[in-house]
């Protein structure tokens, strides 16, 4: 029984240790392999079993990208002025072989060399300049760090300014200059608003002008065509008024031509008009010569008839 019992032991110690040997390298991970002290090979994603005793995992990579934040650093700008500025850098490692051993602690040296870098980029500037150059910052040093680091099998992708921190007196000063800036702008829009309402204003009482003018010209237009229609009227109404009495004067010959008066008749007709002409208001009156002859003539008859009567 005792072999049995030995060969048992030994097989499942064989089994433990051919399971515990056998890897598997999830997705976006990477294994670096060192046999014997040196460096073997890196494991991608997948199923891989490694020597016992001789292979070992000397270091698990994580591939996908990654952010470091780093602390505030002093800085000091071209005008001496003393400010904190914390970066943020996103990163990839490329190469899990560089990456183990290009430096001892990368991550430590990224930190350093953001921090160096800062410091020279701001010392070149001034702090309006630095306020408001953040994409020129980020870019300088993005170029920078990508380039120091490419030996260390390190890929930065992108670099940001997270704050820029400047002394109090400076943040009361800018509150001061922004308060200042906003009342200005604020004046501005006042009197661009004033004048703009006086614009309108003038603009209304001009359109206003012009149309009381275009409705005073109506109404004149309007008072003169009713005027001339009803000159056009009148004149209308005497003409008809003429031709009413033309027609019944002409009416009244044409009947006393049809009549075929007498003389006396006529001589009667005349002295009833010559008697409607002199009512007594007129002061000289001249007398045609045939109402004068009829005027004869009838004295005449009246003196005949009054011899006959005495006779």
């Amino acid at each position: 029984m005792g072999p049995i019992i030995i060969l048992v032991t030994l097989a499942v110690i064989v089994l433990i240790t051919i399971i515990s040997n056998i890897h598997v390298v999830p997705q976006a991970r990477a294994y670096v392999i060192e046999r014997l002290g040196g460096y073997h090979a890196t494991w991608g994603t997948g199923l891989h079993f490694k020597i016992p005793f001789i292979d070992r995992i000397a270091k698990k990579i994580n591939k996908m990208e990654q952010v470091a934040d780093f602390p505030p650093q002093p800085v000091i700008t071209k005008d001496n002025v003393r400010m904190q500025i914390d970066t943020v850098v996103f990163y990839q490692i490329t190469d899990p072989k560089l990456y183990s051993y290009g430096h001892a602690t990368p991550m430590t040296a990224i930190e350093n060399l953001t921090s160096t870098t800062l410091r020279n980029i701001i010392g070149d500037m001034e702090l309006d300049e630095t306020l408001t150059s953040r994409d020129i910052i980020n870019a300088k040093m993005r170029t920078i760090l990508d380039e120091a680091t490419d030996p260390w099998g390190i890929k930065v992708s992108r670099v940001e300014l997270k704050n820029i921190i400047p002394p109090k007196e400076i943040q009361d000063a800018m509150e001061k200059q922004m308060k200042a800036e906003r009342e200005r702008r604020e004046s501005i829009l006042r009197a661009e608003g004033e004048k703009n309402s006086a614009i309108l204003v003038a603009e209304g009482r001009k359109q206003s002008q012009i149309l009381d003018a275009e409705a005073e010209k109506q109404s004149q237009i309007l008072r003169a065509e009713a005027e001339k229609q009803s000159q056009v009227l009148k004149a209308e109404g005497e003409a008809e008024a003429i031709l009413a009495v033309q027609k019944a004067t002409a009416e009244g010959i044409r009947m006393i031509n049809e009549a075929n008066p007498g003389e006396g008749m006529i001589a009667i007709k005349s002295l009833e008009t010559f008697e409607k002409v002199a009512d007594g208001k007129a002061t000289k009156i001249i007398i045609p010569s045939e109402i004068q002859n009829i005027a004869g003539l009838v004295a005449s008859i009246k003196g005949v008839a009054e011899d006959e009567q005495r006779g």
